[in-house]
């Protein structure tokens, strides 16, 4: 595959890049991200999955705009309060790169209908808010052998992880969190308050992890770095990183 001369033009700045390069950029063309969540993380995720040329685009979210969110959710504006977040997102979209093929699903998602949602995806960019959902989403991409980036944000703080479960030796997300959370366990933004700039780092961090792993075979951007968990600090600032060993005791990966 070759890209049509305004796309050569339109990533040009990547394409020169020998870590990425003409291959790369194919590769990101080509490829299907499923976004779970479109707020905090979402968001400026999307933002750089769609500015770095991804082709397909599956948006999932089921709550709607609120005042709240536009202090760090930067795709929505005042005008889209009270509408579905994935249906804002997609228009985003198609403003932002009208070859990006984008579908919006404006549900939620769960153990009974994850794998039918993410099956066909290249890769899935996990941003949601509750343990529920994370673990119906790891448990989903292990059994269709789908990578996950996973990515989440609290206060000052975030974590975000390349998983790739479905591999003989490699770890799940439930390897990291356990068997033990539901969605009421989660802490929420409202509660605890997010710094909206740590919302866009975080998202950020966590579209290049994903780029990492689209172009993974196709470029030198480095190895996917399954397993490791980064942790980034907004206060000190900081970063550090800590590997999750597979749990040969995992109920979501340990038979894959």
């Amino acid at each position: 595959m070759t890209l049509a001369p305004k796309r050569l033009d339109r990533f040009a700045r990547h394409i020169v890049l020998p870590e990425l390069g003409g291959a790369g950029q194919v590769a990101l063309s080509q490829a299907h991200v499923v976004l779970v969540g479109c707020g905090g993380i979402g968001s400026p995720a999307l933002q750089y999955l769609a500015g770095a040329g991804v082709g397909r685009l599956t948006l999932i979210d089921d709550d709607v705009v609120d005042l709240t969110n536009l202090q760090r959710q930067t795709i929505f504006t005042e005008a889209d309060l009270n509408r579905p977040k994935a249906e804002v997102a997609a228009d985003w979209v198609r403003r932002f790169d009208s070859a990006i093929e984008v579908r919006a699903i404006a549900g939620r998602l769960g153990g009974l209908n994850a794998a039918p949602l993410l099956e066909g995806a290249t890769l899935v960019l996990d941003g949601c808010d509750n343990f529920a959902t994370r673990l119906a989403v790891s448990d989903a991409c292990v059994k269709l052998g789908v990578p996950l980036t996973s990515a989440a944000l609290g206060r000052f703080q975030g974590q975000v992880a390349n998983f790739a479960g479905h591999l003989e030796g490699h770890s799940c997300y439930r390897c990291f969190v356990g068997d033990a959370f539901d969605a009421e366990d989660c802490d929420t933004c409202a509660a605890d308050g997010v710094l909206g700039a740590m919302a866009g780092w975080v998202g950020t961090f966590a579209a290049m992890h994903a780029v990492r792993v689209l172009t993974s075979g196709h470029a030198a951007m480095g190895d996917p770095q399954w397993g490791k968990v980064h942790l980034l600090d907004g206060l000190a600032p900081a970063l550090r990183t800590m590997r999750i060993v597979k749990d040969p005791e995992c109920r979501g990966c340990s038979a894959a």
